[in-house]
């Protein structure tokens, strides 16, 4: 191996090169003794992580410094961020302590690191380390903000030098990114953040299709950029005749959002016709925004027919997170669609710089959706849920969904996402309200508890004193605040359940002559399956364990060991280890590529050339899914302790299943020429066949046996060339590993 020769005197001064550059993005912010902060806070980490390299070889002070001008520049964060964002690794990766840093710079940046700082320890095995972490952080965040905004910049950094990182290390952190990162940049406004997370996500989890799409992006560009030109030039003319100050631009899509497109619609990239938008950006006094907004629409409508369905007025009702924008899609030259964004300096602003914009501009607008959402997120964590899991999955939920806006009887305006129910706006309102709810009127009309509103709704809710909430209604809910309410409720009444069920096992264990203390409790909720004593007390008081099923437990204590306290993680690695002994061995599995047992996840159904990982599951051995599976975000987000590296073996006699979905215009013997294609050329096994035919388009689902991608490949490369098909895709389904 090539021994690296490292360069110190050329290394300081691009040290000093890079802490400059930072100094000159913190200048707008900076104030009377801000530098020296800043160069006090450098020092210490550059003292602190002198002896660390990053994987690349770099010294470690890069990551520190780039995440602090990531703050500066692309959030516009100031000096206590700053400060921050240099030390953000310091008490995780040094001796240095949090009081040390309390001394040094006070309490306020000690907090923020606090929340930067990962939880170490050990963990109950059905939790998630990851959860526990993320919701640590949460809890900051309803105190300052400042600690999310300074995570997301040092998640982007990872992301973008992360090809030195080990394969399963970038999958676990790409997928952790895509599931709760770009999500939480999306809710706090940093469009542009987000945006390049998701791609940068996408290129590792789904390297193909990203250079794909990359690659036809690039061929497209001039051409492109023509169209924009051709575009923009009569706008800009009329703009400035009419005496405003605008700038028109053209912008590309996310790689992401455009892979979105195509999935969602089934679409090749050659049918994806908005790749790119139109910005028209205005230098308005702020109480002329909303004139000058509308100038600009009523110049572009004249000049090029809108879709009246695709108006989209967010300056009169900004979105929760602050965005404001006027869109609008019209009929561009040579019959293109094109979307048009129309916003002022301010608004824009605020879609790059999101919650850091939205405070320099609060002065304005105090009742924005952002203090709302940080008041929800406040409320939510006043009871926070014992399993971080649920808590981050119900946390997650909310944080991409649209939002509706719904009156009360009085006619204050309340904001929830879309899909809210009647019940959800009760808990929106109080949640003593909530857990009372009957009913409601919705435009006064009686309707149910799970009734789904609709934007501008007006309601009123029907309380009962009798009501409390029950385990149904977790099901119709989807605000966070709603349903972690409903489980402390819920939880409340178990507790009460579980303690008469505690008294009973107490005295059933006595005349079974069973010592009553904590090992034996632990090994009677393993007995029975159960996650927890207190589900253990629960059942015995609901009757659904008898003393007859105790007698059992005795017995069996009696004629065998105690089970270990680590069953779960003896299990996992009793199934890391286990070699299957079959013949045929399709897969190599675990760190060392052993070969194992193990079962192909249904949801993605992975076939051999596919990019996959094995999940460890608690019941069901290990099952195999793809990289770019619907589930793997969530699985690697959650539980990366239990992914194990997977690879295929070259094994073309066994065949897999795969769903593939056609598309075409219906003709007669259509479905004769497909059968063909696939039994008599590819001599390929069709396990099931669905057609449907409307109005002369026919659309087919066929599940079939292949031997690996290559194979499914050039299926559907010659399904294609059948005449009267549109278009031939692989399709997952969406069933929950």
């Amino acid at each position: 191996m090539k021994e690296i020769v490292i360069d110190l005197e050329s290394e300081k001064k691009e040290i000093l090169k890079r802490y400059r550059a930072l100094l000159r993005a913190c200048k707008p912010t900076m104030q009377k003794g801000d530098k020296q902060m800043i160069r006090k806070a450098f020092d210490i980490a550059l003292e602190s992580h002198s002896d660390m390299r990053r994987k690349s070889g770099e010294p470690y002070i890069y990551h520190p410094i780039a995440v602090a001008q990531i703050a500066a520049e692309e959030i516009g964060l100031g000096t206590t961020s700053i400060v921050c964002a240099l030390l953000h690794d310091v008490v995780e990766d040094t001796d240095m302590s949090l009081l040390d840093i309390e001394l040094v710079f006070g309490k306020k940046v000690s907090k923020i690191i606090d929340g930067l700082t990962k939880i170490s320890g050990i963990f109950d095995p059905n939790s998630s380390i990851q959860a526990e972490n993320f919701r640590k952080m949460l809890l900051t965040l309803a105190d300052d903000v400042r600690v999310i905004l300074i995570k997301l910049a040092d998640r982007l950094h990872n992301m973008r030098t992360m090809e030195f990182m080990p394969r399963d290390k970038q999958l676990k952190i790409a997928s952790e990114t895509s599931y709760l990162y770009a999500p939480l940049a999306h809710r706090l406004g940093l469009y542009a953040i987000k945006s390049e997370l998701e791609d940068l996500s996408m290129k590792y989890t789904d390297p193909d299709t990203y250079k794909f799409i990359a690659r036809k992006l690039n061929e497209k560009k001039a051409e492109r950029e023509r169209y924009v030109t051709e575009f923009v030039e009569p706008i800009k003319e009329i703009l400035a005749e009419q005496g405003i100050d605008a700038k028109v631009f053209g912008r590309s899509k996310s790689i992401h959002s455009i892979w979105n497109k195509m999935r969602k619609k089934s679409t090749p990239f050659e049918e994806v016709y908005d790749l790119f938008a139109i910005r028209i950006i205005i230098d308005a006094q702020p109480e002329f925004e909303k004139a000058d907004c509308w100038k600009a629409y009523s110049i572009v409508t004249d000049l090029y027919r809108p879709n009246p369905d695709r108006l989209r007025d967010w300056i009169s009702s900004p979105k929760g997170n602050g965005y404001e924008s006027l869109h609008t899609t019209v009929m561009g030259p040579k019959g293109q669609w094109v979307e048009v964004q129309i916003r002022t300096t301010r608004m824009n602003e605020i879609a790059e710089k999101g919650f850091a914009a939205h405070w320099k501009y609060k002065e304005s607008n105090p009742d924005s959706g952002l203090d709302q959402w940080i008041q929800k997120v406040r409320d939510i964590l006043s009871s926070p849920e014992s399993n971080a899991l649920d808590f981050v999955a119900d946390f997650k939920m909310n944080l991409f969904s649209d939002e509706i806006f719904i009156f009360t009887p009085k006619g204050s305006l309340i904001q929830l996402p879309q899909g809210a129910t009647a019940l959800d706006f009760a808990f929106e309102i109080h949640s003593d309200l909530g857990a009372s709810c009957i009913g409601a009127k919705v435009n006064h009309k009686l309707v149910p508890i799970s009734h789904i509103l609709q934007n501008g709704d007006q309601v009123e809710i029907i309380t009962s004193t009798k009501q409390s909430p029950k385990e149904d209604w977790l099901n119709f809910v989807v605000t966070a605040k709603a349903k972690s309410k409903i489980k402390s409720s819920l939880k409340e009444e178990k507790r009460k359940v579980a303690e008469d069920g505690k008294e009973i096992l107490e005295r059933k264990l006595k005349s079974l002559k069973v010592t009553y203390n904590t090992d034996n409790l632990n090994k009677l909720t393993q007995f029975f399956k159960l996650f927890s004593t207190q589900d253990l007390f629960y059942n015995i008081a609901k009757g659904e364990i008898d003393l007859k099923d105790l007698r059992e437990f005795a017995l069996a204590e009696k004629s065998t060991d105690a089970v270990s306290s680590n069953h779960f993680d003896s299990h996992v690695e009793g199934l890391v280890r286990k070699i299957n002994k079959r013949d045929q061995e399709t897969l190599l599995i675990g760190d060392d590529l052993q070969k194992i047992d193990y079962t192909l996840s249904p949801c993605c159904n992975p076939i051999p050339g596919d990019d996959v990982f094995g999940f460890v599951t608690i019941n069901d051995g290990i099952k195999i899914h793809r990289n770019n599976c619907p589930n793997a975000a969530s699985l690697m987000a959650n539980y990366a302790y239990r992914v194990v590296k997977a690879k295929w073996t070259s094994q073309k006699e066994l065949a897999f299943l795969t769903g593939l979905s056609i598309l075409g215009i219906d003709d007669v013997g259509l479905v004769n020429r497909i059968t063909k294609v696939i039994s008599e050329d590819f001599k390929i096994n069709i396990r099931s066949i669905t057609i449907s035919s409307n109005e002369g388009i026919f659309e087919g689902c066929i599940m079939v046996y292949v031997n690996s991608t290559d194979h499914l490949e050039r299926l559907i490369k010659r399904l294609k060339q059948i005449k009267g098909i549109t278009g031939v895709n692989r399709f997952e389904s969406e069933i929950v590993s």
